[in-house]
């Protein structure tokens, strides 16, 4: 198990790029399932998890070309059903959260999918009753395989039917796997409460690309029309958003001045204003993000002087995989704050490294935490720590970057299924990121 050494307490400066969306690449690279013909993608990043995404589909047969190091060619035309029923394929899909979106794209293909139950971030209890009733809506059966240790989903014999359905939450993945399966099926699928995340919208205008109609884009009603010939495309991916609030987090916190360029300006939603909410002066520069050094960032009280709550929030809300860096940011800003994690029940667990580091921080209970910050009055202490999921793995580097003296992360392949080549590019700014 790898570690990284950090020598912190350095200011960083220059310019940085996100990388291409984890979480859109795990949809896209999906739905390559459902044709039979070539789709190219674009800006594909180069990180664990969506490698073993990438080996899970060679596995069932799909020839994949790698045209450069984020640009890949998928054609899915001899997909081997034997295979994709058997304990190998679910073994490896228990280990992937990601594989979770293959079942909509087999269901429709195949016929036939299984539906382990989802590796990934220990961060909680992640129910898939949203994807198993929205495909049972589509006419599904499903039953527990218990030698399986997993659903087998199968389709009645016409194959899917379109449907209304009401969504018991606004699944991002749920909603994907959903439409996927909904593109194949007969007549026109209705989906309310569905999510609506950029990285959704992507999915969705990628499939129109491919001859599919999707109406209501972008909103939380959309209407799918099945079709029996899906095309290939070419796609690219934007930007991630997780990234780039992960960056103002970190330049915020080591004090420095950093320009975050094509970002996508258009698609980060409520993210540049949370971290203004916490005085961080995020400028903006065409598609470009400009953050200047600070000695001090002060949060913006409530209008009655009461310390303010960040929570996060189905789009466009905020979302849950940016509260651990913007807790850590808080640790170092001029006033308190209530972090409010909402979705999952062990996401602040983390916390008690940075309290270890020095953090004044009150875990209220697994979903709630009260910041009080510091106001870089006292500087994080070093600490020897270990990563347990991927964004509180990115939240303990940031912290690790901003206290004087050696720190050392460990267990970080759980940051690597998340952000590529992240020491290698925060070295290129100043950092002192050394792998053991």
């Amino acid at each position: 198990m790898s570690s990284f050494i950090i020598e912190g307490g350095r200011k960083l400066s220059g310019t940085i790029e996100p990388q291409g969306a984890k979480n859109e690449a795990l949809q896209v690279i999906s739905a390559c399932l459902l044709t039979t013909d070539e789709v190219t993608i674009e800006n594909i990043p180069d990180i664990i998890d969506v490698r073993n995404l990438i080996g899970l589909l060679e596995a069932m047969g799909v020839d994949v070309t790698r045209n450069s190091k984020h640009c890949y060619t998928f054609r899915a035309a001899n997909i081997d059903a034997d295979y994709v029923n058997s304990l190998d394929f679910i073994q490896r899909s228990s280990k992937l959260r990601g594989s979770v979106l293959l079942i909509g794209p087999l269901l429709a293909r195949l016929g036939r999918a299984y539906f382990p139950k989802p590796g990934g971030d220990q961060i909680g209890r992640r129910k898939v009753d949203t994807h198993i009733q929205g495909l049972m809506a589509l006419g599904a059966t499903a039953e527990y395989d218990p030698e399986m240790a997993s659903f087998r989903l199968e389709a009645p014999a016409g194959g899917l039917k379109g449907s209304y359905m009401l969504l018991d939450e606004a699944s991002v993945t749920g909603t994907a796997n959903i439409i996927m399966a909904a593109t194949l099926a007969n007549g026109e699928t209705t989906i309310y409460n569905a999510a609506c995340e950029p990285y959704l919208q992507q999915l969705c205008r990628m499939l129109t690309a491919m001859g599919v109609e999707i109406r209501g884009i972008g909103s939380n009603l959309v209407t799918v029309t099945g079709t029996c010939s899906i095309r290939g495309t070419r796609h690219r991916i934007l930007p991630d958003m997780i990234e780039v609030g992960s960056f103002i987090g970190l330049t915020a916190m080591t004090q420095s001045s950093i320009t975050i360029r094509n970002v996508s300006i258009d698609n980060l939603g409520i993210i540049p204003q949370s971290f203004r909410r916490l005085g961080i002066d995020v400028q903006q520069q065409g598609d470009d993000l400009f953050i200047p050094e600070q000695d001090v960032y002060e949060i913006e009280t409530g209008l009655d002087g009461s310390i303010p709550t960040i929570a996060d929030a189905p789009w466009p809300g905020l979302t849950p995989d940016l509260l651990s860096v913007i807790l850590v940011a808080v640790t170092q800003c001029k006033g308190s704050v209530l972090i409010h994690q909402k979705m999952f029940e062990s996401r602040l667990f983390f916390v008690d490294r940075l309290i270890d580091m020095g953090a004044q921080i009150i875990l209220c209970d697994p979903h709630r935490a009260v910041v009080i910050g510091l106001d870089h009055r006292y500087p994080l202490r070093a600490h020897r720590m270990s990563s347990p999921d991927i964004r509180a793995g990115i939240a303990l580097l940031i912290a690790a970057l901003s206290a004087k003296g050696t720190s050392v992360i460990g267990n970080i392949e759980q940051i690597q299924r998340g952000y590529e080549d992240i020491d290698l590019r925060l070295n290129a700014l100043g950092a002192s990121i050394a792998r053991q």
